[in-house]
């Protein structure tokens, strides 16, 4: 079994403490917001236009983590309220930071007369990205007990800061398992569905139509991956047997499933001559016809 005895904080270890969770996370979102401004140029967008909608996206994330965080946690958040603000301890919910990025993003884009659905699409691969990088963190910080493992891969958390193992230990009769039990590393299972989407993301890139359709794909891969991840991780469960991010997923799956339905469509490409356009092929198809109908005429003579 796979022992994790990281600290989860890189100084202190008090409410003042910086974890290594909030790092990665600084971390994965300049990454993202660099990935934003390449996609920018490649894409002929306004770049400051694409940085500007970023930085509202990252506060947007920031305040709809936290929320989707605390109402999941509340038994822990409500006993002490202040520690509601104390971001910098880690805990955040990766649904609120997507979707609060999302609306805040498009919200500035549309004030900004930006071409909103294009700004969706370059922003797929790189939340892909940002979203693997924080999981690092989470690994490294010990979160998200999972089930029960007994094959060679489960692993288990030694630190007394492990927010899952002190977690654990407090509430024993939420979780129903023991700190010292080896467990699914369904953060592990998440990075791995991550970097599948981002294949199939960029195999779609330019081959799906209206923009807007690579960002709904991203979305739905993805809420279909957590959806089913969940079931492994033992967070509170709300009705139904359903927890937090099972009810977003489906939610999400509202939204995007009928979009893409109705709207979503592959281009053809398999007609364009190499090194041509469209519009070449439907000039020279003509005069192949005209052509071939003169010399028809001539034969016939």
């Amino acid at each position: 079994m796979i022992n994790i005895p990281f600290d989860p904080y890189i100084f202190g270890g008090t409410t003042t403490a910086f974890s290594w969770h909030g790092f990665l996370t600084f971390i994965a979102v300049g990454t993202a917001i660099w990935m934003s401004g390449r996609a920018a140029i490649r894409e002929k967008l306004d770049q400051e236009q694409v940085y500007n909608t970023a930085l509202w996206g990252v506060l947007g994330g920031i305040v709809g983590a936290r929320i989707v965080h605390v109402l999941d946690n509340w038994q822990i958040y409500g006993d002490d309220p202040l520690s509601i603000f104390a971001v910098w301890n880690g805990g955040i919910g990766l649904w609120g930071g997507i979707l609060g990025g999302w609306i805040a993003g498009m919200i500035y884009a549309y004030f900004a007369k930006a071409p909103i659905g294009r700004f969706m699409d370059i922003a797929a691969a790189p939340l892909l990205v940002a979203q693997t990088i924080g999981r690092i963190g989470d690994i490294i910080n010990g979160e998200h007990w999972s089930r029960p493992l007994d094959l060679f891969w489960g692993w288990y958390f030694t630190d007394i800061d492990s927010p899952a193992r002190s977690v654990i230990d407090q509430y024993p009769e939420i979780f129903g398992t023991d700190v010292d039990k080896p467990v699914h590393p369904a953060v592990v299972y998440e990075m791995i569905t991550n970097i599948i989407i981002l294949g199939v993301i960029f195999l779609l890139r330019g081959r799906v139509r209206p923009a807007g359709s690579i960002f709904m794909i991203y979305l739905a891969l993805y809420a279909t991956a957590r959806f089913g991840i969940q079931f492994i991780r033992l967070d509170d469960v709300k009705f139904w047997g359903l927890q937090e991010a099972h009810l977003i997923a489906i939610i999400v799956w509202l939204v995007t499933i009928p979009w893409i339905i109705w709207k979503v469509r592959l281009i053809d490409r398999i007609r364009r001559p190499r090194g041509g356009s469209p519009a070449a092929t439907k000039v020279d198809r003509p005069s192949v016809g005209r052509s071939r109908r003169e010399r028809q005429r001539e034969l016939a003579r």
